[in-house]
C-alpha cells in the first residue's frame, strides 16, 4: 500500500490548473463550500493547500479536470515539502537510474513506497558513484541527521551539500571546503518524494529520461529568473566552438551547465568518443552544481565530475590541466577573495585588484589549462579597459596568452543592456616572437527590439575571423569588423583592448553602397506612403453630411457578446508552452514587428495564432489592435496579449480590428489602477452592421493599416539613413560634398 501524498502541497494557482479554472473560481469554492481542504501552510494571502485533500475534494464534486501528466508531476515538484530544488534533485537522481538501469529502477519500484524508500538509496549510490566518482557523491542510507559533517575535503567522508557546514571565518592559509556535486537521497528522504518519483517515471516513459530534466529543470530555472544568471544557448554553442574540440573540459562557474553542455558531444557523435570526453564543473551555489551534474550526465556518456564550493577560494581540481576552459564568472564581485590570495600561485600574471575579479577568473582558467590549451571566457566590456587591470593585460598580451577579443551585440547574454565581450586565451607553450592579438567588433548583428543578435550571422563572423587568425597568425583587415593588431600597438599606458577603438572604419565603398542601398528603400517607401495616404478628397460629401447632421447611432454590441453568440473565439496568451516557436509579445504587437520572444516551456498549451485573428494588447492604455496575416501565423501567443478569432461568415476581421481602435470604445473599456492602465477586452465595442457594410469598412481600415506600417518602416529607414550619413562624414568613409 502506498503512503498518501500529504506532504505535497499545491497553491491556489496550482488548484486552478488541475481544475482547467481560473483563480477567481478557486476563491469562490472556498468561500462557497464549507468542506473545501483547509490551507496547511504558506501565509494568509498565498495559502497552500495538501495535494492529496484537494484531489480527492476536486473529484468528488466533479470538478477534476483531466490533468495532463507533466502539471502533475511539476505540482509534486513545486509542492514538496524540502522545497522544490530538493525535489529536482531527487527526481534527477531517479532520471539517471532510468536512463542508465531502467530494469533496475523497475525491481525497486514494485510494490510500496516504504520499500522503495527502502531500496532506492543502494540504487542510487551505485549509479551516481559510477556516473561521477565515488568523491564525488555523499551516499548514505541511515537518516540525514545522522550524516556526519566535515569541514575538510575527504573522500572517505565528504561533506553533504544540503547540510552545509557552519562557516567560520579561515586563516589566509586555510582553504575553504569543497563539497561534493551530489547527495544521494537517503531512505527517510525518499519517502516523501516517493510520488513525485513514480510520476516522474512514468513521464520519462513518455518523453525519455533526458527531456523529462530537461523539462522540469528549465520550468524551474524560468520560475525563478531572479535567482540565476544563465548563459544563452546559442552563446554557449559559439564558445564551444571557439574553444575547439576538447577530450578534458572545465567550467570553474558552471551556473546551469550551459557551457558543457555544449562542448559535450551529442546526438551523432560516437558513443566511445563522448565516453573518453571528461567534463569538470565547479559552482559555488550547490544546488546548481548538483543539477548540472545530473543534466550533464543525462546529456552525454562522458565522465562528468563536479563539485560545490567557491572555485577561487577552494579550487577543487588544483591538479588538473584541461585541453578547454569555459567560463561565464559572475561579473564587478568586490568579495572574491583578493585578501585571502595575496599569495596564490595562480597570480602568473600579476595579482588582481579588488574591483578586477574577471581577471582573477581569467588567470584561474589559465593556470588550469594544459600548454597550449585555450579558454573562452564571457567578460564584461569595462574589463577591457579599466586603468586598474592595465599591467594584467599588458602582461597577458606581451607572452601571448591572450589571442583575442571579440565585442559581442547587446541582448547576447545578461545583462542585456551591455555589448558584453569573448576572450579568447591560449596557455603559451613558447612565447611568441612577434605575437600579435585579434580584435572584432560584431556589434552591427544586433537584433531589432527583443529578439536578441543575429546568432547565425555572429557566428559566421566571429569563426570565420577566429579560424583564418589562428591558422596564420594574422589577419588581413576586415573594415568595420576585425583585424589583428601587434601586441606592441596596444602596449601603451591604458592597454585599453576595447575593439571598436581599434578597428578600421568600414570601407568607404562599403559604406557609401549600403547608405545608397538605404536612400533607394527610403525614396521607394516614401512614394508608397503618397501612394497610400488617405484620400480625404473621396469623404467630403461624408464629412460635410456629418456637420449637418449627428452620426449614426448604430445597435451596438461588445466582444463578450459575440462571444457567448459563437461570432468569434476568445482566447488568451499563456506564460509557457511545450511547443517551441516564436511568441508574438505585447511588443511586438505595439511596434509592428514580426514575432521576437520564446515562451518558457511548460506544459501549458500554447495559443498558436491563424491568418484573419485579431490581437489586442491589454496593458498600456494604447488603441492598437493588430491582424495576423500569413507571414505573422503559427506564432505562440504571448502573455498580456488577448486573441479573437472571428467566424468569417459573421465578422470581418478588418472591420473587427479598426473598430476596436477608436480611442472613445478602448477608453470606456479600461480600467485604472495606480500605475497601470488594463483594458477588459469583453467591454470594446463595435456596431452591428450586415457582412457587406463591414467588408466596406474593413477596406478602409486596412488601407490605413498598410499606410501606418509605410510611416513606420520610414521612420526606421530615415533614422538608419541619418546614421549612417552621421557616421560617414565623422570617420571619413563619406565625403562631405560641395
Amino acid at each position: 500500500m502506498r503512503v498518501q501524498d500529504n506532504a505535497t502541497e499545491v497553491t491556489a494557482a496550482g488548484i486552478a490548473r488541475l481544475a482547467g479554472v481560473g483563480r477567481a473560481a478557486v476563491s469562490n469554492w472556498r468561500r462557497r463550500h464549507a468542506d473545501f481542504p483547509k490551507p496547511v501552510g504558506g501565509t494568509e494571502t498565498s495559502p497552500s493547500f495538501a495535494l492529496a485533500e484537494v484531489e480527492g475534494w476536486l473529484r468528488d464534486h466533479s470538478k477534476l479536470a483531466e490533468v495532463p501528466l507533466r502539471e502533475r508531476v511539476w505540482q509534486q515538484l513545486v509542492g514538496h515539502p524540502e522545497g522544490p530544488v530538493t525535489a529536482l534533485k531527487h527526481a534527477g537522481c531517479v532520471l539517471l537510474l532510468i536512463h542508465d538501469h531502467p530494469t533496475r529502477w523497475l525491481e525497486v519500484s514494485a510494490g510500496s513506497d516504504v520499500r522503495l524508500a527502502a531500496m532506492l538509496p543502494e540504487a542510487l549510490g551505485q549509479v551516481l558513484t559510477a556516473r561521477f566518482g565515488a568523491a564525488a557523491v555523499n551516499v548514505s542510507s541511515g537518516d540525514r541527521e545522522a550524516t556526519p559533517v566535515h569541514t575538510e575535503r575527504s573522500e572517505k567522508a565528504p561533506t553533504s551539500v544540503n547540510t552545509p557546514p557552519t562557516v567560520h571565518t579561515p586563516a589566509p592559509a586555510t582553504p575553504a571546503p569543497v563539497a561534493p556535486a551530489l547527495d544521494a537521497p537517503t531512505g527517510p528522504a525518499v519517502l516523501p518524494s516517493a510520488p513525485l518519483l513514480r510520476g516522474t517515471a512514468e513521464l520519462a516513459a513518455e518523453l525519455g529520461a533526458r527531456q523529462t530534466f530537461e523539462f522540469l529543470l528549465g520550468r524551474h530555472l524560468d520560475a525563478n529568473p531572479r535567482q540565476y544568471t544563465l548563459t544563452p544557448a546559442d552563446l554557449a554553442g559559439l564558445m564551444a566552438d571557439l574553444a575547439g574540440p576538447a577530450r578534458t573540459v572545465l567550467d570553474p562557474a558552471c551556473g546551469a551547465g550551459a557551457l558543457l553542455r555544449a562542448a559535450a558531444p551529442d546526438g551523432p557523435a560516437p558513443r566511445a568518443e563522448q565516453a573518453d570526453q571528461r567534463l569538470y564543473a565547479q559552482d559555488g551555489a550547490p544546488d546548481l552544481a548538483a543539477l548540472t551534474g545530473v543534466r550533464l550526465a543525462l546529456h552525454t556518456r562522458a565522465t562528468v565530475r563536479g563539485a560545490a564550493g567557491d572555485t577561487l577560494r577552494a579550487d577543487a581540481f588544483p591538479e588538473l590541466r584541461a585541453d578547454a576552459v569555459l567560463c561565464h564568472p559572475p561579473f564587478n564581485e568586490r568579495n572574491w577573495g583578493h585578501d585571502e590570495l595575496a599569495y596564490d600561485a595562480r597570480w602568473e600574471y600579476g595579482f588582481p585588484a579588488r574591483t578586477e575579479s574577471e581577471l582573477a577568473w581569467v588567470q584561474h582558467a589559465l593556470a588550469r589549462l594544459r600548454d597550449g590549451g585555450t579558454a573562452v571566457l564571457l567578460m564584461p566590456p569595462a574589463a577591457a579597459s579599466r586603468r586598474s587591470g592595465r599591467r594584467i593585460r599588458a602582461d597577458l598580451l606581451r607572452r601571448g596568452a591572450l589571442r583575442a577579443v571579440v565585442a559581442l551585440p547587446v541582448g547576447a547574454a545578461p545583462p542585456y543592456n551591455l555589448p558584453l565581450h569573448l576572450w579568447v586565451l591560449r596557455r603559451p607553450e613558447k612565447a611568441p616572437a612577434q605575437p600579435e592579438v585579434l580584435l572584432a567588433d560584431v556589434g552591427r548583428f544586433a537584433g531589432e527590439g527583443r529578439g536578441g543578435p543575429d546568432w547565425r550571422a555572429v557566428r559566421d563572423a566571429v569563426l570565420d575571423a577566429w579560424r583564418d587568425f589562428d591558422r596564420a597568425g594574422r589577419l588581413d583587415d576586415r573594415p568595420g569588423l576585425a583585424r589583428s593588431l601587434p601586441v606592441i600597438e596596444l602596449l601603451d599606458d591604458d592597454v585599453d583592448l576595447a575593439p571598436a577603438r581599434h578597428l578600421p572604419p568600414p570601407a568607404a565603398a562599403d559604406a557609401a553602397g549600403r547608405l545608397t542601398d538605404v536612400r533607394e528603400r527610403l525614396d521607394e517607401t516614401l512614394r508608397l506612403t503618397t501612394d497610400l495616404t488617405p484620400d480625404l478628397a473621396l469623404d467630403r460629401t461624408l464629412l460635410a453630411a456629418g456637420t449637418a447632421q449627428s452620426a449614426p447611432r448604430w445597435p451596438l454590441t461588445t466582444v463578450g457578446e459575440l462571444a457567448r453568440g459563437g461570432a468569434l473565439l476568445l482566447r488568451t496568451g499563456t506564460n509557457g508552452g511545450h511547443a517551441r516557436v516564436p511568441a508574438l509579445t505585447d511588443h511586438d504587437v505595439l511596434a509592428g514587428t514580426a514575432p521576437s520572444g520564446t515562451l518558457p516551456e511548460s506544459d501549458e498549451e500554447p495559443v498558436l495564432t491563424e491568418p484573419g485573428d485579431v490581437v489586442v494588447p491589454v496593458l498600456g492604455g494604447g488603441s492598437v489592435a493588430r491582424v495576423i496575416d500569413d507571414a505573422t501565423a503559427g506564432a505562440a501567443l504571448g502573455r498580456n496579449l488577448v486573441l479573437l478569432r472571428p467566424d468569417p461568415a459573421a465578422l470581418d476581421p478588418w472591420f473587427l480590428a479598426g473598430f476596436l481602435r477608436g480611442t472613445a470604445n478602448n477608453r470606456q473599456a479600461s480600467s485604472y489602477a495606480s500605475t497601470a492602465t488594463r483594458l477588459d477586452v469583453r467591454r470594446l465595442q463595435l456596431p452591428r452592421l450586415p457582412l457587406d457594410a463591414q467588408h466596406r469598412y474593413g477596406a478602409r481600415f486596412r488601407a490605413l493599416d498598410e499606410f501606418e506600417r509605410a510611416l513606420r518602416l520610414a521612420g526606421r529607414l530615415g533614422e538608419q539613413l541619418v546614421r549612417g550619413m552621421y557616421d560617414g562624414l565623422t570617420d571619413g568613409t563619406l565625403p562631405p560634398g560641395r
